[in-house]
């Protein structure tokens, strides 16, 4: 056995002193007997030592966190600083954005969803006229990729300035010619301009949508444009315009030829006084003179386009009273063809039905008259084609259609039913050029045109 000195000393071991009895009770503390005899106490400490390697490691992690902190916060500040660049170019942009809303020169999202209708019905078109002429031209492919390279520049100028939307509408007008040009092979074979050996219309083509009008604003819905349909020489070319937001038109703009009519470059405006204020849009251009109505006093008007003088004569029996049924004040209609100028009104006597007159252009009279069966306020326009007085109305608020004759060499009138689609429901001016046998629209503030194609057999 151990002495009773040494257990003592064992005992108050700083090495033990402190370990709870409950340990040794529950087996932390062992004995044995060695060889010679002694008695041996066997202590199991705890596992008391300081993780310092844990410390450490976790002062290494720490001291990482707080780099990816720094650089955090760094960034925050970056951050911060693009936000406030962003932030003050989104207020110049706003301020951008104010002005063009504001400005007559604006142009709207409507032009350029626009530009995607006609352009996927150019497409159908193309493909339409492909099938129909059962040929693998070239040219079809052709137009094809123009079509869609004209719709890529159509959603990449969108956000563009004016300049560039002008720019894209020229290069439109031109693929639309283009087009026009396949669609006349197919609707119009070798049309006879001038001419009238036919029996009459056939058909009327789809409408070709040109563009907005000059103001770019779609408020501009009354008005009319076209050709001269006896121009002089040197002016083959020419278009005109005259629009405003009510059934009215205070200046006519010239334009020297269709490039300069899409770029909205006039070469010349006449202006109208309060005194010769036109009313009504059923006005045209023939022999350099713009014929229209003028209600004080109710008559037809002429403006001399080269001298600016104005002349006017009243037509007695002519009524202010009846209009057609797409808008208000469309008394007197003048029309052009390859038989010379006319004026289509309706009467008291009449009892509303239209009568049409035979201008006589150097005397500015009326030198002839036939009475019709058709009441005006149920057309929606009319214009003369060939001596022959066509009257269109409405099918429904896409389709338009001829639905009446009068031939003034006989004197005979016809019930007829030529379909043609309209661009939008109501339009305020359709007049017939005989030089180049096409119908001018003016549809809700957008210039439109048609091909007339006659009956030669």
């Amino acid at each position: 056995m151990l002495p009773v000195l040494s257990v003592l000393l064992l005992l108050l071991s700083p090495a033990v002193a402190w370990i709870p009895v409950s340990d040794w009770e529950s087996g932390s503390v062992s004995s044995s007997v060695g060889e010679a005899g002694q008695c041996i106490c066997h202590v199991y400490l705890p596992d008391t030592t300081f993780p310092a390697d844990r410390v450490q490691q976790m002062q290494e992690v720490s001291k990482d966190l707080l780099v990816e902190v720094d650089i955090y916060m760094n960034k925050m500040v970056g951050y911060e600083g693009k936000l406030e660049v962003y932030l003050k170019e989104l207020k110049d942009l706003t301020v951008r954005v104010s002005v063009l809303e504001g400005s007559s020169e604006s142009y709207i999202k409507l032009d350029f969803e626009l530009l995607r209708i006609e352009l996927r019905e150019f497409e159908a078109l193309v493909s339409q006229l492909k099938h129909s002429l059962n040929s693998s031209s070239p040219i079809f492919d052709s137009l094809h990729t123009e079509i869609l390279n004209m719709t890529n520049i159509v959603n990449q100028l969108e956000s563009y300035d004016q300049s560039n939307l002008l720019l894209i509408r020229y290069e439109f007008a031109k693929l639309q010619k283009k087009l026009k040009e396949c669609q006349e092979e197919n609707d119009i074979i070798e049309p006879d301009i001038g001419n009238c050996n036919h029996t009459g219309i056939l058909s009327i083509s789809k409408p070709v949508v040109i563009q907005l009008n000059a103001h770019l604003s779609p408020s501009y819905q009354y008005g009319g444009w076209g050709k001269d349909s006896k121009p002089l020489r040197g002016y083959e070319s020419m278009y005109f315009y005259g629009a405003y937001n009510t059934p009215a038109a205070t200046a006519f703009n010239l334009y020297s030829d269709y490039d300069k009519l899409i770029l909205r470059s006039a070469f010349k405006t006449h202006s109208l006084s309060s005194s010769w204020r036109a009313t009504g849009n059923n006005y045209i251009v023939h022999g350099n003179a713009v014929y229209y109505q003028h209600n004080s006093p109710f008559s037809m008007t002429k403006l001399n386009l080269t001298s600016s003088a104005f002349d006017y004569r009243v037509i007695p029996a002519a009524s202010a009273r009846f209009s057609y049924s797409y808008s208000a004040d469309q008394n007197l209609d003048f029309s052009a063809d390859e038989i010379g100028l006319w004026v289509m009104y309706a009467s008291e006597e009449s009892k509303g039905k239209m009568v049409l007159a035979k201008i006589n252009e150097k005397s500015f009279g009326i030198e002839n008259e036939w009475k019709t069966g058709v009441f005006k306020e149920v057309a929606g326009n009319a214009f003369m084609a060939c001596g022959v007085m066509y009257v269109t109305r409405s099918v429904d608020l896409s389709n338009e259609e001829i639905f009446y004759a009068f031939d003034t060499k006989t004197g005979e009138e016809k019930q007829l039913s030529i379909p043609f689609q309209k661009f939008q429901q109501a339009y305020s001016n359709l007049h017939y050029n005989p030089t180049d046998q096409k119908l001018y629209m003016y549809n809700n503030g957008y210039y439109v045109t048609y091909n007339v194609k006659f009956d030669k057999e």
